[in-house]
């Protein structure tokens, strides 16, 4: 019986499986994210508190 010679199927079935996981990696990282990360500016942080008695 020739399905159950793995050779040729274990090929097409790993190939697929690279071809479809680069398809999916480029399309996901083509998305931008919603919340784009803001940078912190030094000028916007907040004093510490002042502590007299330190």
């Amino acid at each position: 019986m020739p399905q159950l010679n793995p050779g040729p199927w274990l090929a097409i079935f790993l190939m697929s499986w690279v071809v479809f996981l680069l398809i999916l990696t480029f399309k996901i990282s083509n998305f931008n994210s919603l919340n784009e990360p803001t940078l912190k500016n030094k000028k916007n942080k907040p004093e510490s508190p002042y502590w007299p008695w330190a």
